[in-house]
């Protein structure tokens, strides 16, 4: 009786230890949340949880993708043909139909509704980023980047375009001064702010009226972003501008690269670059910045952070 009663309590001190790796081993293959999501050429998608590890995901389409957002619980994606993709998660992508084939460069969300803008001034809207309306811009330049910002909406593109609306769908083209190409609009200091090609700067109280500022650069300027009293502003050849003190001073950083830099945002503490060739480039404070392994030679055109 002794050794049955023995055996038993070894078999359930062996059922109780194997339970336990078990539990542990499931533990350790838990797939790491996804915060950064980057898209570029051929349908590459690559996400990570803190901007320094890559990992690829399938996107499904073999378009160019030029930019990404995590808006509205949902992340969305937007490119070539009229490329439009959807996930919930930054892992699973679902196409969606954008009713154009024009080339779609950039996308913001507010006021209840995704606006993407591209070719030929190509403006379409969302209100759950699956169905979308398309919307007359009144202009034919092409558009290449929107934000929504102090309740209007911007979008910006060639030969100085700037158009302006409330709702995303009935919208005013504003004087902006200038003939260059426009790239980027953001917020900071109670001031929208447009980045552009030559180097090109443009500010505005309202998003109406236009001023021109000295440039930081000759360089074309394709991505900016303000966070913390920090500015940062990237583009070609590895340019990478920053200002720390809400744009008293300036300092051009170095990168490490040459190769263009399209986009930069911030999120986990750490600014992320991306650009030409797959380069993903981090940086804690905007001034040192890391070259990291994307995993990819195609390029990069975009990059979000989920909030």
């Amino acid at each position: 009786m002794k050794n049955i009663l023995q055996i038993i309590l070894i078999t359930i001190i062996s059922l109780t230890v194997i339970s336990c790796s078990s539990s542990d081993d499931s533990k350790t293959t838990t797939t790491s949340s996804v915060s950064f999501v980057a898209v570029g050429t051929s349908g590459t998608l690559l996400t990570s949880s803190d901007g320094t590890s890559w990992t690829s995901r399938t996107s499904g389409t073999s378009n160019g993708l030029q930019r990404v957002i995590y808006a509205n619980s949902t992340f969305v994606t937007v490119g070539d043909s009229g490329t439009i993709l959807t996930s919930l998660d930054g892992i699973s992508w679902t196409s969606r139909t954008s009713g154009t084939t024009n080339t779609l460069y950039g996308i913001t969300y507010g006021n209840s509704t995704f606006v993407t803008v591209g070719n030929s001034g190509t403006i379409l809207t969302s209100s759950d980023g699956t169905t979308w309306t398309s919307r007359t811009s009144g202009t034919t330049n092409d558009l290449w980047g929107d934000n929504y910002i102090n309740s209007i909406f911007v979008a910006v593109g060639d030969s100085g375009t700037i158009l302006t609306s409330s709702d995303g769908t009935s919208w005013d083209n504003r004087t902006s001064g200038t003939s260059n190409g426009l790239q980027r609009v953001i917020y900071a200091n109670s001031d929208f702010i447009v980045v552009g090609d030559a180097g090109i700067i443009l500010r505005s109280s309202d998003g109406t009226s236009w001023a021109t500022l000295t440039p930081l650069t000759t360089a074309n300027i394709y991505g900016s972003y303000y966070v913390n009293s920090s500015f940062v502003m990237v583009g070609e050849s590895g340019t990478i501008i920053t200002s720390l003190n809400d744009g008293s001073d300036w300092d051009n950083r170095t990168s490490g690269t040459t190769n263009r830099l399209y986009k930069v945002t911030y999120g986990n503490s750490t600014f992320v670059t991306v650009g030409l060739s797959g380069t993903v480039l981090t940086s804690l404070d905007g001034t040192t910045w890391t070259s990291r392994t994307s995993g990819t030679t195609e390029t990069l055109h975009g990059i979000a952070y989920k909030e």
